[in-house]
């Protein structure tokens, strides 16, 4: 496989057959993954830390197909360095099929794939997932400095890919945390190191779906609102492309680039305070006055910066 011809430069690239072709492939993998565990719920009575045993493939099988196919998109729209740009991708899809592989094997194992040194053929597929996590972030990060360096027609598209996957870089990055020793684990003497959940032990009571602990904090809210980024940003360009013939002050792309920062500043905002959050423990749907009056400033400053922007683009004329 060779790089597809890029696009010119700051011109959107030519159709869906220039996004890389090897992400696309990964995400494509991802949905026999996720039929799979889907039947493995509906027939597997087998639960694991008080979830389904094949809740956490699925959940994963999704994330990873929807990280994929945007990041295939996005790349498509840097014009240099293409040879560079299609090894980082590469390494980024490659990396997401060996991490779907071990935690769909594990739980058909009816063994954790996560913070499980157990036996030695747990450690190694932890310590492969480890080291295979650490390549996806860093090609990643590779990826979001090509993309913020490239030259985009349209401002506003532009600055939502860039947010999008900085944010999606911190947000993977919260993962690390969680594989620090929780109290009372000790690296060589106990089964498991590392944990998702801050306060209590992981398992217990958790919200619907998403399994995330309604007793203490939890490291996966904040690990999945980041880099979920990458796909909301550039959802919020397209909605108001959408809306631009119903309301003629969104053909502005001034005032489309305006309201994208500030949607870019409130979600970083909210992604500091829910990690802030799980830092201390504590639940997302049990936030303390402290929390809750954080996020009324974040809500009261993103009404005003959303207010500004409408403001400043009603004195300006539409480009």
């Amino acid at each position: 496989m060779t790089p597809s011809a890029p696009p010119a430069e700051g011109e959107a690239p030519a159709g869906w057959r220039s996004w890389h072709r090897p992400l696309l492939l990964a995400a494509a993998v991802m949905v026999p993954a996720a039929v799979v565990s889907a039947v493995g719920l509906l027939v597997d009575d087998r639960v694991l830390l008080d979830a389904p045993i094949w809740l956490k493939p699925f959940k994963f099988s999704l994330s990873f197909a929807a990280f994929c196919l945007t990041l295939a998109w996005m790349v498509s729209f840097v014009p240099r360095r293409r040879r560079l740009v299609w090894w980082a991708g590469t390494v980024v899809g490659a990396g997401s099929v060996i991490e779907i592989v071990i935690i769909s094997g594990q739980a058909a194992r009816g063994r954790r794939s996560h913070f499980n040194y157990a036996t030695p053929l747990d450690e190694t597929l932890y310590n492969v997932m480890g080291g295979t996590v650490i390549l996806l972030w860093l090609a990643t990060l590779t990826l979001a400095v090509l993309l913020v360096r490239a030259r985009l027609a349209d401002r506003a598209s532009a600055w939502a890919m860039r947010c999008g996957i900085v944010l999606a870089l911190a947000g993977t990055a919260v993962g690390f945390l969680m594989d620090r020793p929780a109290p009372g684990q000790k690296t060589g003497v106990t089964d498991v190191v590392g944990a998702h959940s801050i306060g209590v032990p992981d398992g217990g009571p958790g919200m619907a779906l998403t399994g995330w602990s309604t007793a203490g904090g939890d490291l996966r809210v904040p690990h999945f609102f980041g880099m979920h980024a990458l796909q909301l940003l550039p959802l919020l360009v397209l909605l108001l492309g959408l809306l631009a013939p119903r309301f003629a002050r969104l053909a502005d792309d001034r005032l489309r680039l305006r309201l994208v920062l500030v949607a870019a500043g409130a979600y970083a905002a909210v992604f500091a305070l829910i990690l802030w959050q799980a830092l201390r423990g504590q639940a997302l749907l049990d936030p303390d006055g402290t929390t809750l009056a954080a996020a009324g400033l974040i809500l009261a400053a993103t009404a005003a910066g959303a207010l500004a922007a409408l403001r400043s683009g009603s004195r300006e004329p539409a480009s």
